[in-house]
């Protein structure tokens, strides 16, 4: 077996170190450090600490690695690969150059689309009809190494950031299980990027998340799954804040932009900027739990038919 170190942080990157915890040697894993997460701001460790305890894997949280003494413990082992899947990052050339084999990234798109934090969330917003993992060596710029393998996905409308990210990290798990013994017997292909073809996914910002009702539907429709379940679209409502988790394409249904043009037993239509409609199925409002929109408006004894949402 080969020895492996392996940098991840997040729920994407588990069932990745799983499979080479059967499959490999690793010898550490590398994660981000704990953070306090919740209203009580508890200190909670990140999804790929949980599996490398569980499994005695010694595991370094450095809040930056370069020039910390993890980097010196890191370089000081014999290490055959460097997997990193969602890690959060950049590594120092010193450890990028430090295994045998190199450094593999897990990536969660078809580069050179979408490199950087939020490759998920961008195809859905954009629209793309597919995605895909990348398996790629890992240079000093931000994903822009070698391509190894690359694995294609549909993107359905019933999908959004939840159901794709489970779709992409069961995927890039089994490619990099099919990958990596010719990484390591050095048989694998390596294929440039081509720089003519680059676009970025950087991580959402809160600006991003505010929905612009005078846009067109569908991109209204691909902006809410694309940010469902986190860190999730809003807009607002009776000066309040509302998140929008869940919500349907309307075709043919029309009103002036933000209004609730109707209301059933389950949904709100809103109007876009489009001669077609948003149906809200699944919302939050500000200081109330999530909700299905029929659990909302049993709170309601007024029509809502006419009112903005902003």
């Amino acid at each position: 077996m080969s020895k492996i170190i392996f940098m991840g942080t997040p729920d994407f990157s588990t069932a990745i170190l799983e499979m080479l915890i059967d499959t490999e040697e690793v010898i550490a894993v590398v994660t981000q450090p704990d953070r306090p997460v919740g209203r009580k701001r508890v200190l909670t460790p990140p999804p790929v600490k949980k599996v490398a305890v569980a499994h005695d894997i010694p595991v370094y949280q450095p809040e930056k690695l370069t020039g910390s003494e993890e980097l010196d413990a890191l370089l000081n082992m014999d290490c055959d690969l460097i997997v990193t899947a969602a890690f959060g990052q950049l590594l120092p050339e010193s450890l990028l150059e430090h295994p045998k084999f190199g450094a593999v990234n897990v990536h969660a798109s078809l580069l050179p689309k979408y490199r950087g934090g939020a490759p998920i969330h961008q195809a859905i917003i954009d629209g793309e009809a597919e995605t895909g993992v990348t398996i790629m060596y890992m240079v000093k710029k931000l994903d822009a190494g070698d391509i190894i393998s690359q694995r294609a996905i549909p993107i359905e409308d019933t999908d959004n950031v939840g159901t794709m990210h489970d779709k992409l990290s069961a995927l890039g798990t089994d490619l990099l299980k099919e990958t990596l013994p010719s990484i390591l017997n050095g048989t694998n292909d390596r294929t440039p990027q081509d720089e003519a073809l680059v676009s970025f996914a950087s991580n959402i910002q809160r600006a991003d998340e505010r929905i612009d009702w005078t846009q067109d539907a569908r991109t209204i429709f691909n902006h809410i799954r694309g940010l469902s379940p986190w860190p999730v679209a809003y807009t607002t409502f009776e000066d309040k804040n509302m998140k929008l988790y869940e919500a349907q394409f309307v075709s043919g249904q029309s009103g002036r932009p933000g209004e609730i043009i109707d209301v059933t037993k389950k949904q709100i239509i809103v109007g876009t900027g489009s001669d077609d409609a948003i149906a809200l199925t699944e919302i939050q409002l500000a200081g109330k739990k999530r909700m299905p929109v029929a659990q909302f408006l049993s709170g309601f004894q007024t029509s809502l038919v006419g009112k903005e949402l902003i």
